[in-house]
């Protein structure tokens, strides 16, 4: 079902030209996106409706959710799937508190030489929460928790209206919002939602100062259209697990944690990575019969056999580890003896599982660690969302008259360094000399 891309024997200079990964074209998604947040600026509200319709085909009756339905979408979850949600918040929240004990920086350079970073939650933040192949109720509170922690006044939450429920987000979605104590919560979805995000829309929703949360290709296209108006967390592709995996693996837990993934889109990508062509064969025996078992098959047989999914064989596990660093996995496995160990080597991963009992789905919703993640190779420079995302860091420089004048010809001579003379003399104007 997976094919096969043999490495061994060969260590190349970049691993990334050879590794596979999804098509995801999102400069051709942005010209048809840009007539859409061109009308949302142009005709708010009146737009919203036109394209909840063609898209979504309803137009809710209020774009902003009724408290009302809120509290009725949590009253009627079942028992068993509250207290699921409860947990997953509780632990979501533990680990967010823990990312947030960053104390501001103050440090005396001299004698009434000061400066100071302070960590300042954004203003006003615009959450997005796709309700497409999955209503992901999950990424409410991978949003919504570590912008609570971070300390940010004002959250709005948008998620696609379902005609199925009356043009209201699915009622897992508005049901972890009320638990999370969310009011603000809009049935608009797409790039439209990101639209009204960034720009704001007379009577319906106030613009955000930043706009974070994973969605289709449309969703990622708004988001760099309008990045500059508004800040954005990162551009999400098609999600993806890599799994680093030798002999001492279990196939059937390979096999199925490779599922998991691939259930998500058939663009999802599942790349295995080892040294045994034994588990690779025995991974690949598991794989139809689980496939066949799950609901979604057919979807699934589509991205394990897409050009994004492979085998990917190496010689022993030093390749395989920097083979896992040139792909940058969302999502990283670690299925090998000393999984520990291995793990520690490792550079680029979004987040990493260690061992056969830590797979995706536990981080997916239960871990207590962001499932908000870069893609596509972005986890070599950027992190999933967290506290820190919501904060930004300001610096405070408070300096004294003698404090100045003690750095006050090196400021002159780097300004005259670069041509700059006006800057030097907004220094030399008030030196003793020059004050009287």
């Amino acid at each position: 079902m997976l094919r096969t891309i043999d490495l061994r024997g060969t260590r190349a200079p970049d691993y990334r030209s050879v590794l596979p990964r999804a098509e995801f074209d999102v400069e051709a998604a942005v010209e048809q996106v840009r007539p859409i947040v061109r009308a949302v600026a142009e005709r708010g509200a009146e737009a919203l409706a036109e394209y909840s319709l063609r898209f979504d085909h309803v137009a809710p009756e209020h774009f902003r959710v009724p408290g009302g339905a809120l509290a009725d979408a949590e009253a009627g979850l079942a028992p068993e799937v509250r207290e699921a949600f409860r947990e997953a918040i509780a632990r979501r929240r533990k680990v967010a508190e823990a990312e947030a004990v960053a104390a501001p920086v103050h440090v005396e350079l001299g004698t009434g030489a000061v400066v100071e970073q302070l960590l300042v939650p954004v203003g006003r933040v615009g959450l997005y929460v796709p309700g497409g192949l999955a209503p992901l109720a999950s990424s409410v509170l991978m949003n919504v928790i570590p912008a609570q922690v971070a300390g940010v006044p004002s959250i709005a939450v948008a998620s696609p209206p379902q005609a199925a429920f009356g043009g209201l987000p699915h009622p897992n979605i508005l049901a972890v919002c009320q638990l999370l104590g969310v009011d603000e919560v809009y049935a608009v979805g797409g790039a439209q939602a990101i639209a009204m995000f960034a720009y704001g829309v007379p009577g319906v929703c106030a613009g955000v100062d930043l706009v974070t949360g994973p969605g289709n290709i449309y969703v990622v296209a708004a988001k760099r259209l309008l990045r500059g108006r508004v800040g954005i967390d990162s551009e999400a592709g098609p999600t993806e697990i890599a799994i680093l995996a030798d002999d001492t693996a279990v196939p059937r837990f390979v096999a199925a944690d490779l599922i998991s993934q691939a259930e998500h889109d058939p663009m999802a990508a599942s790349v295995l990575v080892t040294d045994s062509p034994a588990l690779a064969a025995a991974v690949q025996a598991e794989l139809g019969p689980q496939v066949d078992a799950t609901r979604h098959a057919e979807r699934i047989r589509i991205a394990l056999g897409g050009a994004q999914s492979a085998v990917v064989l190496v010689d022993d596990l030093d390749q395989g580890v920097a083979v896992v660093d040139a792909y940058a996995a969302e999502h990283l496995e670690i299925q090998t003896a000393d999984a520990r160990a291995v793990a520690a080597r490792v550079r680029n991963a979004g987040a990493i599982f260690v061992g056969s009992y830590s797979p995706v789905s536990l981080g997916d919703y239960s871990a207590g660690s962001t499932h908000v993640l870069p893609t596509a190779g972005c986890a070599c420079h950027s992190s999933g969302l967290n506290v820190h995302s919501f904060r930004k860091q300001v610096h405070v420089i408070d300096y004294s008259r003698a404090a100045l004048l003690e750095v006050a010809g090196v400021v002159e001579t780097f300004a005259a360094a670069e041509d700059l003379p006006a800057h030097g003399a907004a220094v030399t104007v008030r030196r003793p000399e020059e004050a009287r």
